[in-house]
Order: C-alpha cells, then sequence, then structure tokens
C-alpha cells in the first residue's frame, strides 16, 4: 500500500481513529531506515492485518476511541502485530503496564 492511497474516500480523515490508523501504517509501512523508532516496528518485522490495510476495515473492527486520553495499543502481545485479536483503545497508563521490555513483576508482602 501507497502512502495517501484511499484516503479521501471514507470521508474521516483527521479524525482520531484515522490519525491511530496513519501512526500505525506509518511504523509498519512508511517507516525509512534510521527514522526514529524504525527498528522497533518495520524494522522488527512488525505488521498490520492485511485487512486493515483498508481504514474502513480497521475502524469497523477496533470501534471509535473510547476518549481523547486512548491511543492504539498492541496487547495482549506487545511485541506482535496490529491485528483484530492483538489490538485494543487503551490508556496511556495501561499501555505502560503492558510494555513488556521495560516491565518487571515485583512481589512485596505478598502482592504482585
Amino acid at each position: 500500500m501507497r502512502r495517501g492511497e484511499n484516503l479521501f474516500k471514507h470521508g474521516l480523515t483527521g479524525t482520531p481513529e484515522h490519525r491511530a490508523w496513519c501512526g500505525m501504517m506509518t511504523r509498519c509501512y512508511w517507516a525509512k531506515l534510521g527514522d526514529r523508532n524504525y527498528d522497533l516496528y518495520q524494522g522488527a518485522g512488525i505488521v498490520g492485518a492485511e485487512r486493515w490495510h483498508d481504514f474502513m476495515k480497521f475502524l469497523a473492527d477496533m470501534g471509535n476511541k473510547p476518549s481523547p486520553k486512548h491511543s492504539l495499543d498492541r496487547y495482549p502481545n506487545p511485541a506482535g502485530n496490529y491485528e483484530p485479536g492483538n489490538c485494543r483503545w487503551a490508556t496511556s497508563k495501561e499501555q505502560a503496564n503492558n510494555w513488556a521490555t521495560r516491565n518487571r513483576k515485583l512481589t512485596f508482602r505478598g502482592e504482585t
């Protein structure tokens, strides 16, 4: 898919959901070697579901963002692809708790 393809057919360009979709597509396909985060997404082989190359199908699967505080999160597998069953709308706190590369579970007084 080329950047800019089919962006104006749906009338939702610029909506929060469309901006999240564009961010996903940029991270997975449109970034260039040396871009910030290239190695974490495109360079690591993270892709979006083929179905989600169509924004309207992405929106049908994900629905509208619950609030401005939510953004697209790969969950339950943060190292997995952007696809149905592995994505949700999450707050920054929920995303921080899902960030497997930095999280360490601690047990204190019997609670983990």
